[in-house]
């Protein structure tokens, strides 16, 4: 009788075994290979670098690969050949597809950055700048067409500076090259992203003297956008993904710069980690890191706002259009 028992014990526990094997294949078998395209890579996209370091792609069951495409119009190229499923980069370029009149246009889904993320350097020390002080200078701008570019020109003519004729604007300088141009004795002031801003802040090759996104207001500077095709064919994958962001988000919210400099550090492994810090916390002291993944309507009409005065935009396109707010109100609930 013992004996039987036995048997019987041993054949439920194998049993049992067998199960979980079963059942931990099956979930290794459903995990999502997702390919993204950013256009640059910069501490500017924390929340995004956060959710890879933290393992919240890992937890919805997402196996997430980033690759750096410099410039809007290649990070589009990409998605829309289908090379990757996922681009991070300006809504603008959304609008730009769309009236090529694209069969398959981009959706933007998870709004990432809500800021301009640029500084102005100059090459000399300058105490006590003021906007004016550009006048007559010689400027190197980023890419036409760009939201970089927009945006700075808005603030320029904020300020009361024609970007065309109060100054020298060189725009034709690939992104990628932007930096080392500047570097090179191209310009007396340039719009850079972080941290190359700070980098050369620390290196004696410029002086941050403003902030482009504390001048420009709220925007969808940075989203996540795929294929309509996919939102369409591939939800489930598109909801893991914005829930991921958004868990990243909030908890970008609620740490301190230092404890998300170390967490993102192995993005930058050539970068200081208090230069991190330093630069973690600038973004999120003039609210560049969206709190959570909603492009809203407001936003949406500001950047329209500002690539019509740029002369960049082809037509008015609704938010619904373009946008697909749906997924990200239902991970936030």
């Amino acid at each position: 009788m013992k004996k039987r028992w036995l048997k019987g014990s041993f054949s439920v526990f194998f049993i049992l075994i067998l199960m979980f094997s079963m059942a931990a294949c099956s979930s290794k078998d459903k995990v999502l290979k997702v390919k993204v395209a950013e256009v640059t890579h910069s501490i500017f996209y924390t929340p995004q670098y956060v959710a890879l370091e933290k393992g919240f792609f890992e937890d919805e069951g997402l196996d997430v690969e980033v690759t750096t495409v410099p410039g809007g119009d290649k990070t589009m190229t990409a998605l829309i050949s289908g090379g990757v499923d996922i681009a991070l980069v300006g809504s603008e370029t959304s609008i730009y597809v769309y009236a090529q009149e694209a069969n398959d246009p981009a959706i933007n889904f998870a709004q990432l950055t809500q800021t301009d993320g640029t500084f102005l350097v100059s090459r000399e020390k300058v105490d006590n700048f003021s906007w004016d002080q550009l006048k007559g200078s010689t400027f190197l701008g980023q890419r036409k067409g760009g939201m970089p570019q927009m945006v700075g020109e808005f603030v320029l003519k904020k300020h009361g500076i024609d970007p065309h004729q109060d100054l020298e604007l060189i725009q034709n300088v690939d992104f990628a090259n932007i930096a080392p141009a500047f570097s090179s004795g191209t310009g007396d002031y340039v719009q850079l992203f972080e941290p190359t801003a700070s980098v050369f802040e620390q290196e004696g090759k410029g002086y941050i003297v403003a902030s482009f996104g504390k001048e420009s207001g709220h925007v969808p500077y940075t989203t996540f956008m795929t294929k309509q095709s996919t939102m369409k064919d591939n939800s489930e994958m598109v909801e893991k993904f914005t829930k991921a962001i958004y868990k990243a988000q909030q908890w970008v919210e609620e740490n301190s710069a230092q404890d998300i400099a170390k967490a993102i550090k192995p993005q930058f492994p050539d970068t200081d980690v208090e230069l991190i810090a330093t630069v973690v916390e600038r973004y999120k002291s003039q609210g560049s890191f969206a709190t959570d993944p909603i492009l809203d309507e407001e936003e949406w009409n500001n950047l329209q706002n500002i690539m019509d005065e740029a002369g960049e935009l082809p037509s008015q396109i609704d938010h619904s259009t373009l946008v697909n707010t749906k997924i990200a109100e239902g991970v936030m609930k």
